[in-house]
């Protein structure tokens, strides 16, 4: 029996008039003399997700100590900088669409879409400068390198198709899961957190990072929760966890037929939904979804060695809803 999940709302009770206080913060800190960019920089708050991001930065803070105003920096800083790889993303996946909305490249084109980023970037950097926040921009700049280094590594496999399960983990480690594990560890550290403090909240961050993207592969294979369409990951060549995993168990015939798939037809709708059902016959779908739970799980044990208290119990809350999610 999975654990019921909490709104959103719920959740950000502890913590909801500091994020009412961090929207006119953030917008400040995108705000351009360009006119242009400033336009730009308006549709990008209008159309602004859940805020998981800013919400662990500060539901950590607070797990550590007062919330205080390099809360708000940090918060600033994880959201410009994730919002800049975003951008950026979009113009690397040649995608027209983020969120239900149009992406900056399919209204700007790419080259205006690049330069934004770029700017995003910028302004994280100098607010953490300006403000003398030279942890908060260690702390986020090691995530982005990281990710940058994940996505390098990934599109490095995707090319022949030979991901291992420890391969894996470590592209998903440095993907996703490190700048939430920088919000989580950057919130602790705005507080003048213990050293040790900081290093548990960057290991909890890790965990859910991880968890995270594994419920975000398991929308690829589809069930009755389905967020995304499917067997995008397929088109791009991406080897998730289901598709590792039964790989792993297929014969040597199997595994071959497969992969031809993926590497030949991956834009064909019909091979697609091939690959999609031997996955899920196969188990890998209860595979991953069992090691999301595990991930999460180690999230929790961590997050347990703080003492009992409303702002621990809505971080858990907040882990519970980013796993069980249905987009």
């Amino acid at each position: 029996m999975q654990p019921m999940v909490t709104t959103l709302s719920s959740i950000k009770a502890p913590v909801a008039e500091e994020l009412k206080q961090f929207e006119v913060h953030f917008r400040k800190s995108m705000q351009s003399n360009a006119p242009l960019l400033d336009k730009i920089t308006y549709y990008i708050v209008r159309r602004k997700g859940k805020q998981v991001r800013p919400m662990f930065v500060f539901l950590a803070a607070k797990l550590c100590g007062p919330i205080v105003e390099s809360t708000f920096v940090a918060a600033s800083l994880v959201e410009l900088l994730h919002t800049a790889t975003l951008v950026h993303d979009d113009v690397v996946d040649d995608s027209f669409e983020r969120r239900g909305f149009f992406s900056i490249n399919a209204l700007w084109k790419n080259k205006i879409a690049v330069l934004v980023g770029d700017y995003l970037f910028s302004q994280g950097m100098l607010l953490a400068l300006k403000t003398r926040q030279h942890r908060l921009l260690e702390i986020v700049s090691d995530a982005v390198k990281a990710m940058s280094e994940g996505e390098l590594l990934q599109i490095e496999k995707a090319r022949r198709l030979d991901i291992k399960e420890e391969i894996y983990y470590d592209i998903i480690r440095q993907k996703t899961a490190s700048l939430i594990a920088a919000a989580c560890q950057a919130g602790a550290a705005s507080t003048s957190a213990r050293e040790e403090d900081m290093q548990r909240m960057h290991q909890f961050g890790e965990k859910i990072g991880i968890a995270f993207q594994i419920r975000d592969d398991l929308f690829d294979f589809g069930s009755q929760d389905v967020g995304k369409p499917l067997g995008i990951d397929i088109k791009e060549k991406k080897l998730t966890l289901p598709l590792i995993y039964a790989l792993r168990q297929a014969d040597a015939a199997t595994r071959r037929h497969i992969i031809h798939l993926i590497k030949r037809y991956s834009e064909e709708d019909d091979k697609v939904q091939e690959v999609i059902a031997f996955v899920r016959g196969s188990g890998g779908l209860e595979y991953a979804r069992q090691a999301m739970y595990r991930y999460r799980q180690e999230a929790f044990a961590i997050l347990h060695t703080f003492p009992q208290s409303e702002v621990r119990q809505a971080l858990e809350d907040l882990v519970i809803f980013v796993t069980e999610r249905k987009k």
